[in-house]
C-alpha cells in the first residue's frame, strides 16, 4: 500500500483543495530506452535534471509502452485505448512483409476518438502540442484533435535533420514545419524547448495542458559538435564496456550491448538540458508548485537491427533486444510522475503501461475519467490485471509478427509465423534468457488462452499467409 500513497495523496489534494486546477506537462521522448537514464543505471549517459525529476517524483520501474514502435503507443497516450482496439498497430507508413502479410491497420488517429487534449480543453485548459505527432496526415494533426496550438506536429516520424532549417535540399516529407525563422547551427531539441517555454510564458489566466514531444533521441543520430567532443572525451577517459559491444541475438538480428556512442550521449545530454530548462521556467513563472510533469518514452531504445544493417545507437542490457521487439528491451520504458502537491517521492514496482496515462492525468487533475482501456494509477488493484501487447508486423529490427501478455511475474510471447511460445519469469530472469514454456505447459497454455481471448475482445487484426512467400 505504501507505493500507492504519493499519487493517492495528490488525488486527495486535487479533489479537496480550493486551489486552482493543476497545469499538466506531458514530455514524450522518442525511442528513449529503459536504461538510457543514469537514475535507471546508465553508466554512459548523464541525466541529472531527469534524475532529479525522478527522485522528487514517482518513478515506475515496470512501465511498458503498449507497442514496440511509436505510432501505436502515441495513439494510446492520446486516447487511453489500446492500439489493437484502435487498429493502429504499426508505425504509420510501415509496410514490411515476409512469411505473413502484415495485419491491416489505420494510418491515422480517427477524429471520432476523444483525445486527452479534448478532455482538458473541455475543462477550460489552454492546450498545446510541440514536436513529433506521427498520427496521420493533414486533417488529422494536433489542431484537429483538441490542441489550440500545434508547432511541428505533422505526419513524419523523424526529422530530416536535427539542425536548422530542419529540412533536406529540395524538400522531403521529413522536413519539420513551423520553424522557418531560425539560424545556422540551431538545434531541434533546443528549439522545441524554446517553443515550450514560450507557450508556458503566454499562459497567464487559464490552466494549461502541454505536450512536449521531442524528436530526440530518434534517428538521425545528430548533436552539436562541441557536445559530441565533450562526450567522447568523457567516454574515452572511462570506457563503459568491452571492445566488441554486439551480440547476434535474436538470431536474425544484431544487438548493441554497450552504451558507448558519444553522439547518442550528446543527444541525451541535450534532452536532459531541455528538462532542466522546462523546470526552471515553471519556477520562474511561479507555477511549479501547481504543475504536474509526466515524463515518458514511446518504446524501447533502438539497440537491435536486422543483420546487414548498421547497429542501433544504444543498449538496453540487461534487458533483451530493443525497439521493434516484444522482449523487455523493446517495450519496458522510463516513466516518471512529478507532482509537487504530493511531496512524497518514491518507486512504483507494479506493472503499468501507456494506456494508463490518460486516465491518470485526468484523475489527478480532478476531471472525469472516461471508460478506456487504461486505469488511473492513483487507484488500487493494478497488480491483479494483465498487460497485453499486439504487434502483427515485421520491423527493421528483425522482429517477426507476434503478441505477448504479462501476468504477475510471468510473460508469454506468441510468434504468429510458427505458433512457438516463449514463457519467462521476469522476476528471476528479467533478461528473458530461459524459456520455460516446455517445462510449464499448463501455465503457458493458460496465458495463451488469456491472450487469445483478449484479441477477440478488442477485435485485433491478424496477419495473413503470404502466398508469394518462398522461404527466403
Amino acid at each position: 500500500m505504501k507505493h500507492l500513497k504519493p499519487l493517492l495523496l495528490a488525488l486527495v489534494i486535487a479533489s479537496c483543495s480550493p486551489s486552482p486546477p493543476p497545469n499538466v506537462v506531458l514530455v514524450i521522448i522518442d525511442d528513449l530506452g529503459w536504461k538510457d537514464l543514469s537514475v535507471s543505471g546508465s553508466e554512459a549517459y548523464q541525466t541529472p535534471a531527469i534524475d532529479r525529476l525522478a527522485n522528487e517524483g514517482i518513478r515506475f520501474t515496470r512501465f511498458y509502452s503498449d507497442s514496440p514502435v511509436c505510432s501505436p503507443t502515441r495513439a494510446a497516450l492520446m486516447t487511453g485505448k489500446h492500439p489493437a482496439r484502435l487498429d493502429i498497430t504499426n508505425w504509420i507508413g510501415g509496410q514490411q512483409k515476409g512469411q505473413l502479410l502484415q495485419a491491416d491497420y489505420q494510418w491515422q488517429l480517427p477524429l471520432e476518438e476523444t483525445t486527452i487534449a479534448e478532455h482538458f480543453k473541455a475543462a477550460g485548459y489552454a492546450t498545446g502540442f510541440i514536436g513529433k505527432w506521427h498520427l496521420g496526415p493533414e486533417g488529422f494533426y494536433p489542431e484537429d484533435q483538441g490542441f489550440d496550438v500545434n508547432i511541428s506536429g505533422h505526419a513524419a516520424g523523424h526529422p530530416a535533420s536535427f539542425f536548422w532549417p530542419y529540412s533536406r535540399p529540395g524538400g522531403s516529407p521529413w522536413d519539420v514545419p513551423d520553424l522557418e525563422n531560425g539560424s545556422e547551427g540551431e538545434y531541434l531539441t533546443e528549439r522545441h524547448t524554446d517553443e515550450a517555454i514560450a507557450f508556458i510564458e503566454r499562459q497567464t489566466d487559464d490552466p494549461f495542458f502541454l505536450v512536449l514531444s521531442h524528436y530526440a533521441v530518434h534517428t538521425p543520430i545528430q548533436a552539436p559538435t562541441d557536445m559530441i567532443e565533450a562526450e567522447q572525451a568523457r567516454l574515452d577517459a572511462s570506457p563503459p564496456c568491452r571492445p566488441d559491444p554486439f551480440d547476434d541475438d535474436p538470431v536474425w538480428s544484431t544487438t548493441r550491448t554497450c552504451q558507448d556512442r558519444a553522439d547518442y550521449a550528446a543527444m541525451m545530454t541535450s534532452t536532459d538540458e531541455s528538462i532542466a530548462r522546462l523546470m526552471q521556467t515553471l519556477e520562474k513563472q511561479g507555477v511549479a508548485d501547481q504543475t504536474i510533469v509526466v515524463f515518458v518514452s514511446d518504446n524501447g531504445g533502438l539497440s537491435t537491427l536486422m543483420r546487414g544493417r548498421s547497429s542501433g545507437p544504444t543498449s538496453n542490457r540487461p534487458l533483451r533486444a530493443g525497439k521493434g521487439y516484444l522482449y523487455e528491451g523493446g517495450i519496458r520504458i522510463p516513466f516518471i510522475v512529478h507532482d509537487p502537491r504530493s511531496g512524497m517521492p518514491g518507486l512504483r514496482t507494479d506493472a503499468a503501461s501507456t494506456v494508463d496515462v490518460v486516465p491518470t492525468l485526468l484523475d489527478m487533475a480532478g476531471l472525469d475519467v472516461p471508460e478506456v482501456d487504461g486505469r488511473s494509477l492513483t487507484r488500487p488493484g493494478l497488480a491483479e490485471r494483465p498487460l497485453f501487447f499486439h504487434f502483427p508486423h515485421y520491423h527493421g529490427s528483425g522482429n517477426r509478427p507476434g503478441g505477448a501478455v504479462i501476468s504477475g511475474r510471468h510473460k508469454l510471447i506468441e510468434w504468429f509465423e510458427t505458433g512457438d511460445l516463449e514463457l519467462y519469469d521476469l522476476e528471476a530472469d528479467p533478461g528473458e534468457w530461459t524459456n520455460l514454456a516446455s517445462d510449464h505447459t499448463a501455465l503457458a497454455d493458460s496465458m495463451l488462452n488469456m491472450l487469445q481471448r483478449w484479441r477477440t475482445d478488442v477485435d485485433a487484426q491478424m496477419p495473413r499467409p503470404n502466398s508469394e512467400w518462398t522461404g527466403n
